[in-house]
């Protein structure tokens, strides 16, 4: 029973220790990642390759339409169809993919 005892008192002392170590080294981090996502460099370069992502999938959604056009169900197609309309017509291109119309 003293082993046991001894063993949670040093296993809650640990844990004390190291949750105020462990969210001070978190706080360091969240710092360090937010100075690293308002790089301009690296800003510049995540915009251009998610524009070269949305590039590859308009190419990749037309190869897929015109081999599985009528295979496809129809809200599916359709939706696909409406974005990129938007594109298009210069408009964003956003999805509402996910969202409840209600």
């Amino acid at each position: 029973m003293r082993y046991r005892l001894t063993f949670i008192a040093g296993l809650a002392l640990g844990y004390v220790i190291g949750t105020r170590a462990g969210r001070e080294r978190y706080e360091q981090m969240k710092k360090s990642a937010r100075q690293f996502a308002q790089n301009p460099a690296v800003r510049n370069t995540a915009e251009s390759a998610a524009r070269s992502g949305r590039d590859l999938a308009d190419k990749a959604c037309h190869t897929v339409g015109e081999k599985f056009g009528e295979k496809v169900p129809a809200s599916v197609a359709d939706r696909v169809r409406s974005l990129r309309d938007r594109r298009r017509n210069g408009q964003n291109g956003e999805d509402d993919w996910g969202t409840t119309n209600t």
